[in-house]
């Protein structure tokens, strides 16, 4: 349980993908209204069809550690994916994280995600884990990605 904290705090401070960058597709701003967490994230795709995946994810996130850290852990974990395989985690995310603590994660497909599994027990808490990967599957759609066809399957 440390090593999880520990996870969380290090995503927090240490964002990965933090910082605004040019040359996206898409452009989405989510705000959390029971907490006021908040995500500006932008996505570029390369490629199309099948092979189309996640080129690069930049974000300015503003809010609790939780919401942070995932929107970091969500840059890390499908930056260069296919976006099928990306779909996959978000979907393998959202399950573990609204499972009420039945879901413990799966580490192959979620990597450091797993850290976020205790959220789940807090449901006040799911939808600043979920933020960032909210603000994804809408990024994608106004980038013109079809993210139905993949979004309920898991891994």
């Amino acid at each position: 349980m440390d090593l999880y904290q520990e996870l969380i705090l290090e995503h927090s401070k240490r964002p990965h993908g933090a910082g605004l960058r040019e040359g996206h597709d898409a452009e989405v701003h989510h705000v959390n209204p029971t907490c006021g967490d908040e995500v500006t994230l932008r996505v570029h795709v390369e490629g199309a069809g099948a092979g189309a995946r996640i080129a690069d994810i930049s974000y300015e996130a503003t809010g609790c550690s939780i919401s942070t850290a995932s929107t970091s852990i969500l840059a890390t974990e499908v930056t260069g994916e296919e976006i099928a395989e990306a779909m996959r985690t978000h979907a393998a995310m959202r399950h573990m994280l609204t499972s009420k603590g039945e879901d413990p994660g799966d580490e192959e497909v979620i990597g450091d995600g797993v850290a976020l599994a205790g959220v789940a027990k807090y449901p006040a808490r799911v939808k600043c884990a979920l933020l960032g990967w909210m603000a994804l599957t809408d990024a994608l759609a106004q980038a013109g990605v079809d993210v139905t066809a993949t979004e309920g399957e898991q891994a």
